[in-house]
């Protein structure tokens, strides 16, 4: 019996490094040391660290965009390097950049021709696309017009348009209001369901929290932990047990049992706390 073939990864990255020449006088930039990442297919994997450690360099070396000072990226197993790696790839910048004069519809139809559809096929697509992203409504207003979040949603269409099996986003909610947040964190955790693989950028880490798989943790250019995200967060040492209409006595109960059994310790009680973000949107919901 033949050994099973190992399964190709959506990307790879090889001990990337990747160096800047400085400006007449200055030395040169290590922006990205020795990274080394692989995101299996399907999943969404977070490059995650503050603006400037590096994640949008490695990203920009995945999509080609910027040549390795050493070191090697695969998408699918083709080089980042050929041309032929960027044909299953959609990429939403951190911003995107559209004609003014243009409305979605047309913005769509003009990024599908250069994608190579056309026809009913594209205008079907495209109406398929404005729908999926929440902008079908919008679809006959110029882009001149459309908030941030409604940009980046539209850069999210023109991504899909030609059907990636890789969709690479950079800081995708950056100057989007938690409502807009919100529906792009909706729309790649879709991804994830329809089997897209997913390589995000960002510095928010609780937004990172509710999509990713599993996550790169990057500083000053260099990998500092990778994994999953529920090992990364959980605190190896403490045991979370969360009780619901507990009554004063039931807790005083609970406190003695500790003390008597001895080697734990009861770190703090109280009411679990929710986080400003989603106090928002709660409230902005209960007025609609």
């Amino acid at each position: 019996m033949s050994d099973p073939q190992p399964i190709t990864p959506a990307v790879s990255v090889e001990n990337l490094t990747k160096v800047f020449r400085g400006a007449l006088g200055r030395k040169p930039f290590v922006a990205v040391r020795d990274v080394s990442l692989t995101v299996r297919e399907g999943e969404v994997y977070g490059l995650i660290g503050p603006n400037g450690c590096g994640k949008s360099t490695t990203m920009k070396t995945v999509l080609g965009l910027l040549a390795p000072t050493r070191g090697r990226t695969f998408v699918f197993g083709r080089s980042s390097t050929e041309v032929a790696s960027r044909q299953a790839v959609g990429f939403l910048p951190e911003n995107p950049y559209f004609y003014k004069h243009l409305n979605g519809l047309e913005t769509l139809l003009f990024y599908g021709r250069l994608c190579g559809l056309g026809g009913a096929e594209l205008r079907d697509r495209a109406r398929e696309m404005l729908a999926l992203t929440g902008l079908e409504d919008a679809a006959d207003r110029r882009v001149a017009g459309y908030s941030k979040g409604m940009l980046q949603r539209l850069g999210l269409a023109q991504a899909l348009l030609h059907r990636p099996r890789l969709v690479v986003l950079d800081e995708p909610t950056a100057g989007v209001d938690p409502a807009g947040s919100r529906k792009i964190r909706d729309l790649i955790l879709g991804f994830r369901g329809q089997g897209i693989t997913v390589l995000v950028t960002s510095h928010l880490l609780e937004q990172m929290q509710e999509v990713c798989d599993r996550v790169g943790i990057m500083a000053h250019g260099r990998m500092m932990r990778e994994g999953r995200v529920d090992e990364l967060i959980a605190v190896e040492n403490q045991t979370e047990l969360v009780l619901e209409d507990a009554t004063p006595e039931l807790l005083a109960e609970i406190r003695a049992l500790v003390e008597r059994q001895g080697g734990a310790r009861l770190v703090r009680t109280g009411q679990p706390r929710t986080t400003l973000e989603k106090l928002f949107l709660e409230a902005t919901e209960e007025t609609n």
